[in-house]
């Protein structure tokens, strides 16, 4: 089926054609050396790392058919077609009408392509995958090998092109986190807090989010990853702000902290220490360093600030290519203890610490950061202190 003349193949594509080449032969030598022929990705992450195909409609069936010898081909749902020949370079689309089973669908293209018999492997990290669709592809072409981290160990560095999206995302969650904190007024609500945020941050460009913005006021923001929920505001009144935005599937956070009035002297402790450890992380990160190192850095001055038990995760998590529900890579790579992947040029992570007495309130400040051959760059632009506004 070709695309009619008012759609052009790849009018929408994040990047150039060349910039999927180079990806899509790294990941064919990624396979080619674990011993994998052919690979099934249905990752929405990965096939647009690969492709440039994005649709919020990904929660219907997808796949990049990825044969380490000859051309790729895609199979996509009937009207997910033309957003594909647009988003696209690929013009090798099978299309399954909603009548369809997409996975006999595709088991019969792999068949008729002569790739049934190979060792196929799929990416089993996909947030997409049900147990029955995996099930149904190992019923019908037998051992089904695990291609999870091929394309991840790709995304792990981003190139310069991905850089300034990433770039630009900030700028996006800057605006954003600006209008919320010049929200936070008494009478204000969270709502009206949330509104500020995400009419900033798409008026001055953002896409869709991965996530939604966290935000919670009084004793709510006191419970990890609360969302907002008409409470007004009043005075005395501690509120979290956190949210990400989004240039072309790649997105930057932020997180802010505000008071209305004076804080208690243990917050603005914990705030102190919060600002400590991510100067103290930021100021670790250099190429060749093990990943775990800013993490335990940080955590090694919430020990000594007795602040132990209200910390309790990992320092940050890398950020780049995300669809809902979420907006961080985390499953990628994380700055925890352990992780002895090396740091590197390129690579681009979050960083998130806060501490919150549970049930009372939280308080944190984070940077999105590159990591760059000497050190790191913050993508951000806003003061890291504390917000305290008269009540």
């Amino acid at each position: 089926m070709n695309a009619t003349a008012s759609v052009v193949q790849g009018q929408e594509t994040a990047f150039p054609k060349a910039e999927y080449d180079a990806r899509v032969a790294k990941a064919r030598q990624g396979l080619a050396e674990a011993g994998l022929d052919v690979m099934i990705v249905t990752g929405p992450e990965n096939i647009f790392y690969l492709t440039g195909q994005q649709t919020p409609g990904y929660y219907t069936f997808q796949a990049l058919v990825l044969p380490v010898e000859g051309e790729p081909f895609f199979v996509v749902r009937q009207l997910e077609y033309f957003n594909f020949v647009a988003n696209t370079f690929i013009t090798d689309a099978s299309i399954y009408q909603d009548t369809d089973d997409p996975i006999r669908f595709l088991v019969a293209l792999i068949e008729s392509r002569g790739l049934k018999g190979k060792r196929v492997a799929i990416d089993k990290r996909g947030w997409f995958l049900p147990i029955a669709t995996y099930e149904a592809l190992q019923t019908a072409l037998g051992t089904v090998h695990d291609a999870a981290g091929v394309v991840e160990k790709l995304r792990m560095v981003k190139s310069p092109l991905e850089v300034e999206k990433l770039a630009r995302s900030a700028a996006y969650v800057d605006e954003g986190l600006k209008a919320g904190l010049a929200a936070v007024r008494v009478g204000n609500t969270e709502n009206d807090i949330v509104a500020a945020m995400m009419g900033a941050a798409i008026a001055t460009g953002s896409e869709y989010m991965g996530m939604e913005p966290l935000v919670s006021s009084g004793p709510r923001c006191g419970v990890p990853h609360g969302t907002w929920k008409r409470r007004r505001l009043e005075a005395g009144d501690p509120a979290f702000l956190e949210m990400a935005a989004s240039h072309d599937r790649y997105h930057a956070a932020l997180m802010r902290s505000a008071w209305l009035g004076t804080p208690p002297a243990e917050a603005l402790d914990m705030m102190k220490v919060c600002q400590e450890v991510l100067a103290a992380a930021l100021d670790s990160i250099k190429p060749g360093v093990a990943c775990e190192v800013p993490h335990i850095v940080g955590q090694k001055i919430i020990d000594a600030a007795g602040y132990t038990d209200n910390f309790r995760k990992r320092l940050g998590y890398s950020v780049g290519i995300s669809f809902a529900p979420d907006w961080g890579e985390g499953g990628i790579l994380s700055l925890n203890a352990g992780v002895k992947t090396p740091l590197a040029p390129g690579m681009t992570f979050h960083l998130p610490p806060a501490l919150r007495i549970y049930g009372q309130f939280t308080v944190g400040v984070s940077e999105t950061i590159v990591v760059t051959e000497t050190g790191c760059r913050v993508l951000g632009t806003l003061d890291r202190a504390l917000v305290q506004i008269p009540a």
